[in-house]
C-alpha cells in the first residue's frame, strides 16, 4: 500500500532566501514541492510532521568518511557509523577503504557492499583502493572494481609514492570514468612530523610537518592529470599552495577538484592549547592564511564541496600526546552547525554557498544524478535544520563510536532535526535511533 507523508511548518530556500514551504512524500519519493504560504499542500491522508520551522534542505553528501568496518569495529562500524551520519543530516557518504582488509578485489568489495546492505541507515557508496594494501605497488584492477561499485579510487591516509604508479592509475581511472581521490603526502617529507612546522610547533617542542609534504604531491598529480584526462580530486586541502596549484591546473584545463574539511575550515594551529591529541589531524592543521585561502578556494569554485573526513577512535588512541595519537578527528554530527554558527551568522558564507557545497556540490563533484537535490519525482533524502536554538557538542551523546572531536563544548545553531533517506526516517532529534522506525517511511504527528 502506498504512504505519504507531509512535512509541514519549514522554510526552504529560494535563491539565498529560506521561505515557508511544504513537501509531501509518496513512498520513497517527493511527489510535490510548495513554496510560499498560499499554496499548502492537500495532505488529508498523510501522516503529517510539523518541523516547527527548521530549514529543510536536500540530504548532505559526505565524499570522505572513514566507517572502520571491516577490521576496526573497536574504533566504528557501518552501523554507528551512519548512524551518526544520520544524525548530522547527510543521507550519501562515501566510505574510504583503509579497512583490514581493503576492498581490493571485487570480492572483497561484494562483503563490503553486503554488510552495508546489511546495516547502513543511510545511503553508502564505497571507495576503490588505488593499490593493494594501499601502498605504492600494485595497482587494483580499476575496471573490475567499477564493475563492482567503486564510486571512485583512493589510498586515503597514504599517498601513492611512485609518479608511475600514480600516472598508471589514472590513466585506468579515466578509462572507466571515475575520480582519483588523492590524499596527498610525500612520506620521504613527513620525517615523524605531527603537526604543522610552525610556531605552535617549536612552542609546544613536537616534530613539524612541512606543507611540501603535501603540495609536491598535488603539483605531481595536476601534471598527471592533465595528461592523461583524468578526474583528480583532492582530499582534505589544506595549504594555500595546494589551492593555487588546483586553481592553476582547472584554468589550464585539467579536471581537477577539491574538498575542504570544517576542522581545516575552523580550526588553525595557534587554536592548539596544548600537547592534546584531540588536535592531531592529516593534513595538519594549518594557518590563519591557509584558511583564508580555503574560503577563497571554496568561492571561487576551485574547491567544489566540503567533505568531512570523519575518522573515529577508540579513546586510548587520542587522549594522549601528538607524538603518539592517531590522525584524524570526529565532526560528521555537528558539521552543518558548525559551518553554520561559524560563517554564515559571521557573513562569510551565505547559507545558500554553505548547503551547495554539503549536497549539489558533492553530488555533482562526483557525478551521482539524484543525490543532492531536492525535486518533484526525486528522492526523499533530506535534512531539517533547527537554526534557532542554540545546543552544546557534547560527544558523550553521539550516535556515532568516537569522541575524539576538539569541538566538545562548542554552543551552536543548526542543529539537525530530522533526517530522511527514501522516506524512510533514520533521525529525529530526541529519539534514539531504535525509536525511529527506520524501516518506515514516515512518522506520525
Amino acid at each position: 500500500m502506498s504512504r505519504r507523508v507531509l512535512l509541514t511548518g519549514l522554510t526552504m530556500l529560494v535563491g539565498a532566501t529560506p521561505v515557508p514551504s511544504q513537501l509531501l512524500i509518496r513512498d520513497e519519493r517527493i511527489e510535490a514541492i510548495s513554496r510560499g504560504r498560499s499554496n499548502a499542500l492537500d495532505g488529508a491522508d498523510a501522516e503529517v510532521i510539523d518541523l516547527d520551522g527548521a530549514l529543510v534542505t536536500p540530504g548532505m553528501v559526505d565524499l570522505h568518511v572513514h566507517l572502520r568496518e571491516p577490521g576496526q569495529e573497536h574504533k566504528e562500524t557501518i552501523a554507528s557509523g551512519t548512524a551518526a551520519a544520520a544524525r548530522g543530516g547527510w543521507t550519501t557518504i562515501c566510505a574510504m577503504p583503509n579497512t583490514v582488509p581493503d576492498p581490493h578485489s571485487p570480492e572483497l568489495m561484494a562483503d563490503l557492499n553486503r554488510r552495508i546492505e546489511e546495516s547502513a541507515l543511510v545511503r553508502v557508496l564505497p571507495i576503490a583502493p588505488i593499490t593493494v594494501g594501499l601502498t605504492s605497488n600494485d595497482l587494483v584492477d580499476v575496471k573490475a572494481l567499477t564493475r563492482a561499485g567503486a564510486v571512485a579510487f583512493s589510498n586515503d591516509g597514504k599517498g601513492v609514492q611512485l609518479a608511475g604508479v600514480m600516472y598508471d592509475a589514472m590513466r585506468s581511472a579515466a578509462a572507466v570514468g571515475r575520480p582519483i581521490a588523492a590524499h596527498a603526502e610525500d612520506e620521504s617529507l613527513v620525517r615523524g612530523g605531527v603537526i604543522n612546522d610552525g610556531r605552535r610547533a617549536r612552542e609546544l617542542g613536537l616534530p613539524p610537518m612541512t606543507r611540501l609534504t603535501e603540495t609536491v604531491q598535488v603539483a605531481r598529480d595536476v601534471m598527471i592529470a592533465e595528461a592523461t584526462g583524468t578526474h583528480y580530486h583532492l582530499c582534505h586541502a589544506s595549504t594555500r599552495q595546494s589551492i593555487r596549484t588546483l586553481r592553476r591546473g582547472r584554468e589550464d584545463g585539467a579536471n581537477v577538484t577539491g574538498e575542504a574539511a570544517p576542522h581545516h575550515l575552523l580550526l588553525a594551529d595557534d587554536d592548539i592549547a596544548d600537547d592534546n591529541g584531540f588536535y592531531k589531524m592529516n593534513p595538519p592543521l594549518r594557518t590563519r592564511e591557509d584558511i583564508d585561502a580555503m574560503v577563497e578556494g571554496l568561492c571561487d569554485g576551485t574547491l567544489t564541496c566540503i567533505a568531512t573526513d570523519n575518522a573515529p577512535h577508540a579513546a586510548e588512541e587520542k587522549a594522549c600526546s601528538f607524538r603518539n595519537a592517531a590522525f584524524g578527528v570526529i565532526t560528521n554530527e555537528h558539521t552543518f552547525a558548525l559551518l553554520y554558527t561559524n560563517f554564515v551568522l559571521d557573513r562569510r558564507f551565505r547559507l545558500d554557498q554553505l548547503v551547495d557545497w554539503l549536497t549539489v556540490g558533492p553530488a555533482e563533484t562526483f557525478g551521482m544524478s539524484e543525490a543532492g537535490r531536492l525535486r518533484v519525482g526525486g528522492p526523499a533524502d533530506l535534512a531539517a535544520f533547527d537554526l534557532h536554538t542554540e545546543t552544546t557538542i557534547i560527544p558523550e551523546d553521539g550516535a556515532g563510536m568516537g569522541r575524539n572531536t576538539p569541538f566538545a563544548g562548542r554552543a551552536v545553531l543548526g542543529d539537525c532535526v530530522l533526517t530522511m533517506v527514501g522516506g524512510r526516517t533514520v533521525h529525529r532529534r530526541g529519539r534514539r535511533i531504535g525509536e525511529t522506525d527506520h524501516y518506515e517511511m514516515g512518522d506520525p504527528q
